[in-house]
């Protein structure tokens, strides 16, 4: 099965006209920062460049000389040109090694041009006539359930170096594990700190919710990164760290408002959450309570008149008796039924044969047990 060498892109830097940024960011002056900058890194690389090969060619040149001085001495005998000889020998030694040392280094400035990112400057400039039309492969968009079983499978494989990544602080700290595990720099690994900072809200971490939350960020900038230079986030999440770490004010600004702004949507959704969960927690205790008759006992007893509740309170059966031959005897049957029904009343089995009875034809209740949900 053929891989795909992402490592490429570590080699590119794209031109400086993408205007696909993040909204926070002032794009012209991002990219008049970025081209500055990168100009000046490339006029002192080259001018280290120039300085080695002239140190190399003064080398050379002293050494040719020593060697030509060497050989003239050769030909003599006397013991003064003999002391000559063996001073030009040593020069001659010396110069040697710092031609190999001169050379050393300029080929280890080479191997260093050759591993530079090529970028709109370098580019630009013609190698070839020849012309290749890149087409970008068709992409094929996924199914939400191929998408929930990619994030689950990759969650499942990752978790714990996620949330080792969401504990970090420091720049570098990061930048070092995304280089050690370039494979969490992904939408998988955002999402995942994103669902991760919510609960950690819902549990009241308030400070361990915010770290995660800047880590959050970081992640979120460098796929923002990614889709506006067009490459894979896995080749310039170094270059986030870079800007960061060395941006304007501006930049940093643009960060620190992002953060803000999802730490204020975490909080959002926590309460939320809660409040579904508190809703949801209430309707199942309000299942169990369900009488007999499926009326809710806390509900049918906020209902009852004023003296019908102080029976309940009270637990006094006789009180309970006496309020209802002085109320209305339909209203009385009302209550009685709802009462029943949500099991605040629980008649005896002389009740029950008589269940059908209106309270007007003159049978007052009996009750086996009188109940007061508490509240």
């Amino acid at each position: 099965m053929t891989t795909i060498d992402y490592s490429v892109w570590d080699h590119i830097e794209v031109s400086d006209d993408e205007d696909d940024t993040h909204p926070n960011i002032d794009t012209p002056s991002l990219f008049r920062w970025r081209h500055q900058a990168r100009m000046e890194r490339m006029e002192a690389f080259n001018q280290k460049g120039e300085e080695l090969a002239r140190g190399l060619a003064e080398s050379k040149k002293k050494l040719v000389e020593v060697q030509r001085r060497v050989q003239e001495l050769s030909v003599t005998s006397t013991d003064e040109s003999k002391a000559e000889l063996s001073k030009a020998q040593a020069e001659e030694k010396q110069l040697k090694k710092e031609e190999r040392s001169w050379q050393k280094k300029l080929d280890e400035h080479r191997q260093e041009e050759k591993k530079m990112p090529w970028n709109v400057d370098t580019l630009s400039k013609e190698g070839f006539s020849k012309s290749v039309v890149n087409v970008k492969p068709e992409v094929k968009d996924e199914t939400e359930e191929e998408k929930e079983q990619k994030h689950k499978t990759f969650v499942e494989k990752n978790e714990k170096q996620i949330k080792h990544f969401g504990m970090l602080r420091r720049w570098d700290d990061s930048q070092k594990y995304l280089s050690d595990n370039p494979h969490l720099v992904c939408e998988e690994t955002a999402n995942y700190l994103v669902i991760m900072c919510i609960d950690l809200e819902v549990e009241e971490k308030h400070a361990l919710m915010e770290q995660v939350a800047h880590q959050t960020i970081v992640m979120q900038f460098i796929l923002e990164l990614a889709k506006s230079l067009k490459v894979d986030p896995r080749g310039c999440f170094r270059q986030f760290f870079t800007k960061i770490k060395t941006a304007d004010q501006q930049y940093q600004d643009a960060f620190n408002d992002e953060l803000k702004s999802f730490k204020e949507r975490v909080r959002g959704r926590a309460k939320i959450r809660i409040e579904k969960a508190m809703k949801e927690y209430e309707e199942e205790e309000r299942q169990k309570r369900l009488g007999p008759g499926g009326l809710d006992p806390v509900e049918v007893y906020e209902s009852l008149p004023s003296e019908l509740q102080k029976c309940f309170d009270d637990k006094d059966i006789q009180m309970l008796q006496d309020a209802i031959s002085k109320m209305d005897p339909t209203e009385a049957k009302h209550h009685m039924k709802r009462c029943i029904e949500s099991g605040l009343w629980v008649p005896n089995s002389r009740a029950d044969e008589e269940a059908d009875k209106d309270p007007e034809e003159g049978d007052e209740p009996q009750y086996e047990e009188l109940k007061k949900e508490d509240q």
